[in-house]
């Protein structure tokens, strides 16, 4: 017998058994399920299971946490279901018929910046790095020079790191977003990417050297049709004129491969979708894009950095988390790229990294006040841990939420340290690793002022929720637990020995009961 057999029938049971499952999947800690009706399934019981460690319904799919192990747990109940395991793409298209369509949106926006998501932590961590070696000037006998400036080895390592930060954030973005997009939409990825490189290409003058564009500048910089000179303007780390021009290319090339003969489309879908592409995206599309992103970004940075941008910090600091819970979250990546594309860095991303810190400082706390309960902690522990670098998930619906007053808890840390942080002016370069390390993507002048806003995110939290629980008896439920399980323990010990005893005055048994056993 497997290891999760036992659970992993149960479950299948209290899902409403194998004709109520229409897809099936797994993540990384994450069983997903498709459900025909939803409502059939007992999340009480579910979440009671050993081996569950949270459940919540996000997009149209019903996800049961399970941790590491999700894989071998998968692994026994497709054997012992019969169920055949879809694609994670399948899945998704599947549940999205459950999702109303605000839903299905955000979906749409997460999928396109999933894959992207690495590659953006690490050019973020390479800026952090860069950071320390270029730009604090805290080094030296009078301590008021930077590592570069003092040795030709670390200025050496700081032009190096470059590389894969311009790789990452000035060209990387609107690559990565056209291919993202095109992979969606089921298009021809390498057309995608050819796309994302006609927007950041060599020859067009980079963005950020627009806003300082002479005359002279413009007129090495133009396409000169004899009616009509337009700009060769590049997008580079630019996000709406690389998701309209990739929208654009994939209806294009749905519409010719509809009316041109198959005999020819190999020659004719490309060429023509990809042309007629890249001529809407220069002419039309990427000036609107830029225009309407400028204005997006305008409007955020000026409530981050407005007269009231404490409360505007408060209020994004403490309802981050609840965006979380419904998918509504993956819209500030497009967001934080835009404000680091117009102004140089974010003051969004370093708020959501406190807001990730808050809710595994609740958890913290619960795994004090729940110290000797073994089955919480096999839960609190990971979930702690997995937040603190930027995971939530488990956190969230796997501990938070399960108790609320925790959840609640990191909202008020939460709300104050994003408060403190907007009070501040906290920028990072890039978007890092949300939680603990993400104060290596902050701007060196914002690090000391971010460490402090850390620590509120760490103490307030914990405080509150270890307060909080104390007078509900969350640590006295877990002693109670304990010598619950001690006194029937004992209980068996002696109803072993009572039998021990009778057994020996029969001359029936001899030797100790329980080793017998």
């Amino acid at each position: 017998m497997g290891k999760f057999e036992n659970d992993a029938r149960e479950m299948l049971r209290l899902v409403g058994g194998k004709e109520n499952i229409a897809a099936l999947t797994h993540c990384v800690t994450r069983m997903r399920f498709t459900l025909v009706d939803p409502s059939i399934a007992d999340v009480p019981a579910i979440e009671a299971l050993p081996s569950a460690k949270g459940s919540f319904t996000q997009a149209g799919q019903f996800q049961v946490i399970i941790g590491n192990e999700v894989a071998d747990f998968y692994d026994e109940f497709v054997a012992i279901s019969g169920i055949t395991g879809v694609s994670t793409e399948e899945a998704k298209k599947l549940a999205a018929q459950n999702g109303n369509p605000l839903q299905r949106a955000m979906g749409a926006i997460a999928e396109v910046f999933a894959p992207l998501i690495p590659a953006i932590i690490t050019g973020g961590l390479i800026l952090g790095f860069r950071n320390v070696l270029g730009d604090m000037p805290y080094f030296g006998p009078e301590g008021n020079a930077t590592l570069a400036s003092m040795s030709v080895f670390w200025s050496g390592v700081n032009h190096f790191l470059w590389l894969i930060g311009e790789a990452v954030f000035h060209l990387g973005i609107p690559v990565g977003i056209c291919w993202s997009v095109t992979r969606k939409m089921g298009g021809t990825e390498m057309l995608g990417i050819v796309m994302g490189l006609t927007l950041v290409s060599s020859q067009l003058l980079n963005a950020y050297a627009v806003a300082g564009a002479t005359e002279e500048t413009w007129a090495q910089y133009s396409w000169d049709f004899g009616f009509a000179q337009i700009h060769m303007v590049g997008y580079q780390a630019q996000v709406i004129p690389a998701i309209l021009a990739a929208i654009t290319f994939n209806y294009l090339e749905r519409f010719f491969k509809k009316i041109v003969p198959s005999i020819i489309q190999m020659i004719l879908v490309p060429f023509c979708s990809i042309l007629l592409a890249v001529i809407a995206a220069h002419f039309v599309l990427g000036p609107f894009g830029w225009w309407l992103g400028s204005g997006v970004s305008s409007i955020v940075n000026a409530g981050i950095t407005g007269d009231f941008r404490v409360v505007f910090g408060a209020i994004f600091g403490g309802l981050y988390a609840p965006l979380v819970i419904t998918g509504l979250h993956h819209m500030t990546n497009a967001i934080d790229l835009q404000l680091i594309a117009d102004y140089g860095g974010t003051m969004l991303w370093p708020m959501i990294a406190l807001s990730n810190i808050a809710q595994g400082s609740a958890v913290l706390a619960m795994c004090v006040l729940q110290k000797k309960d073994e089955n919480a902690e096999q839960v609190n522990i990971p979930a702690c841990l997995s937040c603190y670098l930027g995971v939530t998930e488990p956190a969230i619906f796997g501990v938070n939420l399960k108790y609320m007053f925790p959840f609640y808890s990191a909202m008020i840390g939460s709300a104050i340290a994003g408060c403190l942080s907007c009070a501040f002016g906290c920028t990072a370069n890039a978007i890092g690793v949300g939680g603990l390390p993400g104060i290596l993507a902050m701007q060196p002048q914002s690090m000391l002022p971010y460490a402090l806003c850390m620590a509120v995110a760490v103490v307030v939290p914990f405080v509150l929720t270890l307060t909080v629980g104390k007078r509900k008896g969350i640590d006295k439920e877990a002693e109670a637990a304990v010598e619950l399980a001690q006194y029937r323990v004992d209980e068996k010990r002696r109803e072993l020995d009572k039998l021990q005893s009778l057994l020996e005055q029969k001359g029936l048994f001899v030797g100790d009961l329980g080793e017998q056993r």
